[in-house]
């Protein structure tokens, strides 16, 4: 038998152990692939977790080990960092039944974090809003305990008084989100809404500016029973501005009463000298008594045409609108015989006998 050469030995023993590496890494990268996906451990209710401020990846990854949430780790560090996918965004994350080391770094770089949500109602005072902040327990309370001159500082923006100042909608935040960065979120959409309308405003409505076209919307916004008529109520009040008429509007003196508000207006509630009582003062309060919609804002600046001044409800949510004080009268003797909880008549003068 030939004897093999060294240099031949060598070659064989060199391709062997290429070859034994070269199965070695292919079985080593079959096994990662099939790990990177494989869902983790978790079950049908799904696993949340929160990933704080300032934490790494490498924090979550140990985490979700210790947990026996996640097999290996290390691994998703490692692949996280040669993927480029190891900034990660803070927040609440709910990862669901089926999901892979991949597909949950996919999540983590986007930012694909749990959303919770808070509306405002159209019609809501600030007060209202406020509360509504303070009851959501996914939202950090920065505004609670302050008074309104400091909420004011805090919120930083460029207005005297807070009614009315945000839009009624809903919105979603991160947990721990501030109850400031939401309010300042429902100001500019407010802001961006009202200067738009303004610029496509009627020609010659008695506002000085858009700040008082948002107080009208927001007596409009409490005025209305059913939202087909804002508009002709819009007109109502326009014409009475332009006439040197007095509103007398009772959400604005309900809204002067604050506190004192106990279901019922009295004669003397009317009677009473406040800078909300439009039955004594002329023109506008000095601020909104609400957050207005958008369509009590477009009401307010592109009001209907007519002749009617008064306008009474009729306890059905619609109302009925008078051009004189006499048919006015008429209707609210009408309307009162089978008076309901939600009955209004604004403007309501007395009836003269």
């Amino acid at each position: 038998m030939k004897k093999i050469s060294l240099p031949v030995k060598l070659l064989i023993i060199a391709t062997g152990i290429y070859l034994a590496g070269l199965i070695s890494a292919t079985a080593g990268w079959f096994y990662f692939q099939n790990w990177l996906k494989t869902p983790l451990h978790i079950d049908s209710q799904g696993y949340r977790y929160e990933l704080k401020q300032g934490q790494s990846l490498s924090h979550l990854a140990n985490d979700l080990g210790a947990h026996k949430v996640l097999d290996y780790p290390r691994l998703l560090r490692l692949y996280a960092r040669f993927t480029d996918t190891h900034k990660v965004h803070a927040g609440e994350y709910l990862f669901a039944p089926g999901t892979t080391p991949e597909t949950l770094l996919e999540k983590l770089k986007k930012g694909d974090v749990v959303l919770y949500q808070v509306t405002f109602v159209e019609g809501w005072t600030f007060k209202q809003a406020l509360a509504a902040l303070e009851k959501n327990v996914s939202v950090r309370h920065d505004l609670s305990g302050k008074s309104e001159a400091e909420q004011l500082s805090l919120l930083g923006l460029p207005i005297s008084h807070p009614e009315g100042w945000f839009f009624p909608d809903t919105y979603s935040f991160s947990r721990n989100t501030s109850d400031v960065e939401i309010l300042q979120k429902s100001y500019r959409k407010m802001e961006n809404l009202l200067n738009a309308e303004w610029e496509k405003r009627l020609a010659n409505l008695p506002y000085k500016n858009a700040y008082e076209a948002l107080i009208m919307a927001s007596i409009i916004e409490r005025e209305t029973g059913h939202h087909s008529e804002r508009d002709q109520i819009a007109g109502v009040f326009v014409r009475r501005l332009q006439q040197g008429m007095k509103l007398q509007t009772d959400p604005t003196v309900i809204y002067g009463m604050g506190d004192n508000y106990q279901g019922r207006i009295t004669r003397k509630n009317l009677e009473e000298a406040t800078l909300y009582n439009t039955y004594v003062i002329e023109g506008l309060p000095p601020t909104p008594i609400a957050l207005p919609s958008a369509a009590s804002i477009k009401a307010a600046l592109n009001p209907a045409a007519g002749n009617a001044l008064y306008f009474v409800a009729k306890g059905d949510g619609t109302s009925e609108f008078s051009a004189t004080l006499d048919a006015h009268n008429q209707a609210v003797r009408r309307y009162q015989l089978n008076r309901r909880s939600d009955y209004r008549a604004a403007p309501p003068p007395p009836i003269k006998d």
